[in-house]
């Protein structure tokens, strides 16, 4: 049994409950909950956006906290352990992406915030494989957004092979935009921002940014021709991705991280001529997530973070949905 903050229909707002939690498994871990980010996933399956909601249900996939249980054939946690856990809370470990170490690609891979209860609560429990002790200098308090938005824009320049001479741009200074600043421009990367908002020009700067470009101003974006290795969006409207295009080198990348929902609308003859290329990615591997909090800890990258008390919950997803956060919202446990 867990107190937890939970949605009873779609869209409802939370209210604090007893859930149940099933006995744990002999490969699993209980975290006490110390802090947790609010991602505009959560929000998405508040809402049911993508259909695969069921309720009540218990969101929060950014989880830092403190192992309490260990199941019995545990190996690679411990009791007393401040750790972390992300949008996957277990892996099949047979199949041919876990076999070469791509588990974030496992078709029966367990999300942690469907199917079973996530981190708004007191008790969280997942697969001792998906969850990664924070290394010294990661603090605990604003670590939570590293574990989806921090990997999802680390997780490209890994299976990518970005190098530092790259010159690279990222569509959208939010959540995921404000991380991918700050981890680009420690790789050695020149670093160019598209934001629409003028306020946030400066601030994109101050996270890494060499370069702002106006994503409002067509002319802006044109006179950029030619110019970027890669282009990183983290953004889910629909803009005009031709002109994105445009503004990569030849044999250059336009790669999403933001779910986009609308169908993309690509003219193909300008991907064969510059011979470049559209993809996507999902979270990382736990491997990958684990380089990714040794190279925020040496190279001091954390996310910007506002605090609200679990208690709060309500009031901190009316802060994120209204696009005010600057630029991760994260919970402390108060039950």
């Amino acid at each position: 049994m867990t107190k937890a903050y939970a949605a009873a229909k779609e869209g409802a707002k939370l209210e604090l409950i007893d859930a149940d939690l099933p006995p744990l498994g002999a490969n699993e871990v209980k975290i006490k909950v110390a802090f947790c980010g609010v991602c505009h996933s959560d929000l998405s399956m508040i809402n049911n956006e993508w259909g695969m909601s069921k309720y009540p249900l218990v969101a929060g996939h950014e989880v830092v906290g403190e192992i309490v249980e260990v199941g019995s054939n545990v190996e690679s946690a411990r009791k007393g352990q401040i750790v972390g856990l992300g949008w996957h809370s277990g892996y099949c470990l047979s199949c041919s992406s876990c076999d070469h170490g791509d588990h974030n690609l496992c078709s029966d891979a367990q999300p942690t915030i469907a199917g079973r209860h996530g981190g708004f609560a007191e008790y969280v429990q997942a697969d001792e494989k998906a969850v990664i002790e924070l290394p010294q200098g990661v603090d605990m308090k604003s670590a939570g957004p590293l574990f989806c938005g921090g990997i999802t824009v680390f997780n490209p320049l890994v299976q990518f092979g970005v190098k530092p001479t790259d010159k690279v741009a990222v569509i959208g200074i939010g959540g995921l935009g404000h991380l991918g600043l700050q981890f680009l421009n420690a790789w050695g990367c020149e670093v160019t921002a598209f934001t629409s908002s003028e306020s946030k020009a400066d601030e994109a700067k101050q996270l890494g940014a060499h370069h702002v470009i106006n994503s409002r101003d067509e002319d802006e974006i044109e006179a950029a021709a030619n110019r970027f290795d890669m282009i990183i969006s983290t953004v889910n409207v629909k803009l005009d991705w031709n002109l994105y295009l445009s503004t990569l080198k030849p044999k250059g990348r336009l790669h999403f991280v933001g779910a986009a929902l609308e169908p993309l609308d690509v003219g193909v003859f300008n991907l064969i001529a510059g011979q470049k290329s559209i993809s996507g990615s999902p979270v990382g591997s736990p491997a990958t997530i684990k380089d990714m909090l040794d190279f925020a800890a040496q190279h001091n990258v954390k996310p910007m973070v506002e605090m609200y008390d679990m208690s709060q919950i309500n009031e901190a997803i009316e802060h994120l949905e209204k696009g005010d956060a600057r630029y991760r919202v994260v919970l402390q446990a108060d039950f």
